[in-house]
């Protein structure tokens, strides 16, 4: 199967790469840390100026019109560059769900924001305890008079104190409901902290939160099926940034080991070295092809439910295989924190984390296979 891409996929993979590594610089970085929110808004608001984030909204919200191949090159090229902006949060967690499920008016409300930057979006997915999106939901959501009244707690959402609105799956009678919550509104907290790649994600507490039926996210017979599309495409378009991680991690490695020499000869000439590199190649190439595999599938409007899972796996093992030999081969250059390599690998182990880590993928395909050997 040819999983190149077409002349203007490699143009938008171009723009964003060029737009990306000219801003996304070591220094820049260094100060965007330094702030509070950890965002670069004017590396944001570039991105909108350029059509980057309009890649995945429809055009008449002012968008591209494109779909979930040409969002994993924007993606990938976020962290190649391990750049600061909540492209992921905003995009694959909040603008694909709103864009496929979303009432005209909440389109409206928010999708033409998503394209010229003003409006950053999220979703509430995990839970204390309950890190599986698709685990029973313990967030409740309550009738009340003309909508909702939600209690419970989200943890590590990302860009929440900046988001417009923050998806919240909640479970209703009979099943799940996804509702829209702004995090101004009344009974909503937030608490933050900083993650292993120095983002700030927040605790979100949900105390008698009142949402009105507008706020309803697609149709609440199908919430257990709307989560389950969202959850995918999320895995995915994290599993697309984590490519974009690992392989400049390896390409750091290949330059570095290429020109630092020992006893007069170069890095890469030593055997053990090669055979390390080797590896971390073949890991870095199985993050890319299993991530492909199924972004291609989900484009496609086929079941990918063994594909994701698949690359989530890859994107949380085969990386973290990378990126410690490349810190390994970078010798005491590796860790030290004044060099970019660092970067890569906290970024690589935070989307592991997120990702929910090797073993728990492998349990969920063990679940799969078991449930299609009964079947």
């Amino acid at each position: 199967m040819d999983f190149g891409y077409d002349q203007d996929q490699e143009a938008l993979r171009d723009l964003a790469r060029k737009m990306l590594s000219d801003r996304a610089t070591p220094r820049r970085l260094e100060e965007v840390e330094a702030g509070e929110e950890r965002i670069d808004r004017d590396l944001w608001a570039e991105m909108a100026a350029a059509g980057l984030l309009g890649v995945c909204i429809p055009e008449e919200f002012g968008g591209s019109g494109l779909g979930l191949v040409e969002l994993s090159v924007i993606l990938e090229e976020v962290g190649r560059a391990v750049a600061p902006v909540p492209a992921w949060s905003t995009l694959a967690l909040g603008a694909l769900p709103v864009a496929e499920f979303g009432s005209t008016a909440q389109k409206e409300s928010l999708l033409p924001g998503v394209v010229r930057g003003d409006v950053i979006l999220s979703a509430a997915l995990q839970e204390p305890g309950n890190y599986d999106p698709l685990s029973p939901v313990t967030t409740t959501a309550t009738a009340a008079e003309g909508g909702w009244r939600l209690d419970g707690v989200k943890v590590s959402v990302p860009a929440a104190a900046q988001a417009t609105a923050i998806i919240v799956p909640a479970r209703v009678e009979g099943g799940v409901g996804l509702f829209l919550v702004e995090p101004g509104a009344t009974g909503v907290s937030l608490e933050p902290t900083e993650m292993t790649n120095r983002e700030i994600q927040y605790t979100l507490t949900l105390d008698g939160v009142e949402v009105a039926e507008s706020a309803e996210l697609g149709d609440l017979a199908r919430g257990r099926e709307i989560l389950d599309w969202l959850v995918q495409r999320a895995s995915a378009g994290l599993c697309a940034m984590q490519v974009g991680v690992v392989d400049r991690a390896v390409r750091m490695t290949a330059e570095y080991t290429s020109s630092r020499e020992q006893f007069e000869r170069p890095l890469a000439a030593f055997q053990a070295v090669s055979q390390r590199a080797a590896n971390a190649y073949v890991d870095a190439e199985s993050v890319k092809l299993t991530t492909m595999a199924a972004i291609w599938k989900l484009s496609e409007g086929l079941d990918a439910t063994e594909e994701v899972a698949v690359a989530k796996f890859f994107a949380a093992e085969a990386a973290q295989r990378a990126v410690h030999a490349a810190q390994h081969l970078h010798g005491g250059v590796g860790v030290d924190l004044s060099y970019p390599l660092h970067r890569y690998f906290i970024w690589a182990k935070q989307i592991e984390l997120t990702l929910g880590g090797g073993t728990q993928q492998l349990l969920r395909l063990g679940e799969i296979l078991a449930t299609e050997a009964v079947a």
